[in-house]
Parts: C-alpha cells; structure tokens; sequence
C-alpha cells in the first residue's frame, strides 16, 4: 500500500502543473494557434487563469502551516470550474478546433480532473 499525498505535496503538484499550463497555453500553443484551432484570446484566458492558480498553490505550498484542507478544497473547485470552461470553449469552437486542439484540451481536461479527484479524496481523508 503506497502513503497519502500530504496537502502541502497537492499544493505543490497542483503548482507546478499549473505553472506548465500556464507557459503553454500563453506561450506555446499560441505560436502554433492554427494548428490547435484555439483563438489566441482564449489561449491567453487560460494562461492567465492557470497562472493565478499556479501563484495560489505554490504560495499555499510554500506558507499555509496549518488548516490546508479549505484551501485546498478551494483550489479543487477552481480546477474543477476551469475545466467545465475548458469544456465550454470546446463545445463553442468545436467547429474550428483541429483534432490536436481536442486532444490538448481534452487531455488537460482530464489530468486536471484526476487531479481534482485526489485532492477531494485526500481533503475528505483529512491529511495535513
């Protein structure tokens, strides 16, 4: 049986992931846009986003001492939201989309979404 991640690790994984969604959706995906179907405001929303909760985790990561799990839990919301905005933007662009566009997302969609689902197990198991 392997050991819990404790929060203070979610936090730190949950960082750097955003981090590298961050660095490639505002600086990658945007040079290569027609290749991904994505228009490039978009791109640059989710970059934004993804660097705001890249600054919220790791500073959570690096300060919170105590009483992580709500902010957890509010990380976990936030990637959840992203991805139903994700989602809708898939939805919306569906048409445009190139079939490496919905393999980007969607696969952004569902690490995200593991993500999300081990920090509800680990906020419910109650690790510090």
């Amino acid at each position: 049986m392997h050991r819990p991640l404790s929060l203070r690790t979610l936090f730190l994984i949950d960082g750097i992931g955003a981090l590298a969604s961050a660095l490639a959706l505002g600086l990658v995906l945007p040079t290569f846009a027609s290749a991904f179907g994505m228009p490039k405001r978009f791109l640059y929303l989710l970059s934004a986003t993804a660097a705001c909760f890249a600054l919220y985790s790791l500073w959570c990561h690096r300060y919170a001492k105590s009483g992580r799990a709500p902010l957890l839990r509010g990380i976990a919301i936030a990637n959840a939201a992203y991805c139903m905005f994700t989602l809708g933007l898939l939805v919306m662009f569906r048409e445009q989309l190139t079939a490496l566009g919905k393999l980007y997302f969607g696969g952004e969609i569902a690490v995200i979404l593991c993500l999300v689902f081990i920090e509800a197990r680990a906020i419910r198991r109650g690790a510090s």
